[in-house]
């Protein structure tokens, strides 16, 4: 048999969407290395979307930021990351020791993103340095423009203006931050352990709010890898990460979440279970966006059976 980099999670995904063929030529630009483009590309980015499980087995998504250069490729094994959570993100603790985790490095003004999942250690400098597992490029699609507005503060522990905010359900208010984000970004688990952290992005709206517990979204055409889908197909844990493009906070969800199949076409339901807001989560703020010509246009939520079990 020939050798795949997909799980049978993602395996089975792929074969229900009838895109085998195109998982295999996609799955040829996966490695274990990073690459000299990757390394200059890393080392231009601003921000990491950061994804790892806290000790109850719970995901979370996070994101870093700093100054050009805070993301390093020290060799082409390793990602030196000179930031760490605010003390009161979920994944702050987590990261205090040797954790496996999914990033995404993006670059909104330029529409391009790659991914990097490994085993993240503390350098004992108030950073993080990564043993890549996994490295490659996604393609640019629903990618919303934005160029940094604001330069982030030196390397380190990102500031915190108030404490997080905690809850088990959405507010009237984070229901709204929802409803029209344009972008959010979902971490899950493979079966091997090992995190990733996906982005998804669209015109407002194509993140449905159900409910103070309940999401839901369309999976949009991609490079036909189904990480995501593929691990969900195993193990139905996933953190959401909302970022606020304009004042730096943050919105982190975790739960549960499901694919619903009509054909080949996908939805993908999440429970909130857990709410953590940051304010800030990143001291860097971005321009108003552009978005993608590649955004399908959003239709209207199924709302959802009154009597509908909250899974």
């Amino acid at each position: 048999m020939q050798a795949t980099p997909y799980h049978p999670g993602e395996r089975a995904v792929q074969l229900r969407a009838g895109a085998l063929d195109r998982a295999d030529h996609s799955g040829r630009a996966i490695g274990a290395t990073i690459p000299p483009v990757a390394a200059r590309f890393l080392t231009e980015r601003h921000t990491l979307v950061i994804a790892a499980a806290d000790p109850r087995g719970r995901l979370w998504a996070t994101q870093l930021s700093g100054p050009q250069g805070f993301l390093r490729a020290a060799d082409n094994h390793t990602l030196a990351v000179a930031a760490r959570p605010a003390p009161d993100d979920p994944l702050a603790a987590v990261l205090d020791a040797p954790a496996e985790v999914g990033t995404i490095a993006l670059d909104p003004a330029g529409r391009r993103r790659m991914r990097l999942n490994g085993r993240a250690t503390p350098d004992g400098r108030g950073g993080l340095t990564i043993a890549a597992a996994q490295v490659y490029a996604n393609c640019p699609k629903y990618i919303q423009r934005r160029s940094p507005r604001d330069a982030p503060g030196p390397p380190g522990t990102a500031a915190q203006a108030r404490p997080a905010a905690r809850g088990t359900g959405l507010t009237a208010l984070q229901q709204l931050t929802a409803a029209t984000a344009d972008t959010f970004f979902v971490a899950t688990r493979g079966p091997d352990g090992r995190v990733d952290a996906s982005h998804r992005g669209g015109n407002p709206g194509f993140l449905a709010v159900l409910g103070p517990d309940r999401l839901r979204w369309p999976d949009y055409p991609g490079n036909s890898m189904f990480m995501t889908l593929g691990n969900l197909e195993l193990d139905p844990s996933a953190g959401l990460l909302l970022p606020d493009w304009e004042t730096g906070a943050a919105l982190l969800l975790t739960g549960r979440a499901r694919t619903d199949w009509t054909g080949t076409t996908r939805t993908v339901d999440f429970t909130v279970t857990e709410t953590v807001e940051l304010f800030p989560a990143a001291p860097l703020t971005w321009t108003a966006p552009e978005y993608s010509a590649a955004n399908p246009p959003v239709t209207l939520p199924v709302p959802v059976p009154a009597d509908r079990p909250s899974d």
